[in-house]
């Protein structure tokens, strides 16, 4: 057992990853800002690999924690620029469970982020799966406050060069700046979100 180094986990290692898209894949500028992806993750010690246990609570009930650090380094990434939408996933080492990284995934831990990017009013859209060192995951984006707006529905993709082991997870939060690029398949814009209910 590795000895907590935040709250009750032990992180070995935080991921940064952004890109910034300044024209679309035929060559056409944006229609507007560049758009900003940001990628952050966490690789943890997984205290439950090699092993069932029924009760995740003891990884749960502190989750908020990480939450709130999340939230920390994504306004500080970002760099004043406002977030308009999210996804979170996992990657969870071959020793562990899905379960085990979708337990750092609900409420508890996803509702500090919503504060960090000034409120949100939707769920946050969320993958994962296993693999080791190097697998490539795949991070649905959606509007933070109306799911209905198409033109934010997006995917960011990372890859993490040394995570997880075995007996780690990755915990991933995605972000974006905008919606895509020139898009142009109608529905509900951006600037007609009125945010009461997580869908318009």
């Amino acid at each position: 057992m590795k000895s907590p180094n935040f709250a009750n986990f032990h992180i070995r290692k935080w991921f940064l990853q952004i890109e910034d898209t300044l024209a679309g894949e035929s060559g056409k500028e944006a229609d507007g800002a560049p758009l900003r992806k940001i990628v952050i993750a966490a690789c943890l010690h997984n205290p439950f690999a090699g092993k069932y246990v029924e009760d995740l609570s003891s990884w749960i009930e502190p989750s908020p924690l990480l939450g709130q650090e999340f939230a920390r380094r994504i306004r500080e990434a970002a760099q004043g620029q406002a977030i308009e939408s999210y996804g979170k996933a996992c990657l969870v080492g071959v020793d562990g469970e899905y379960e085990h990284g979708n337990a750092l995934l609900t409420n508890p831990a996803a509702n500090p982020v919503r504060e960090g990017v000034g409120g949100a009013k939707s769920w946050v859209p969320s993958t994962g799966k296993r693999g080791g060192p190097g697998t490539i995951i795949d991070i649905p984006l959606a509007h933070k406050d109306a799911l209905y707006v198409r033109s934010h529905y997006d995917t960011v993709s990372a890859q993490f060069n040394d995570g997880p082991n075995r007996d780690e997870v990755v915990l991933i939060w995605a972000f974006a700046t905008r919606g895509r690029l020139n898009a142009r398949l109608g529905g509900l814009k951006a600037s007609e979100v009125k945010g009461q209910d997580g869908l318009v």
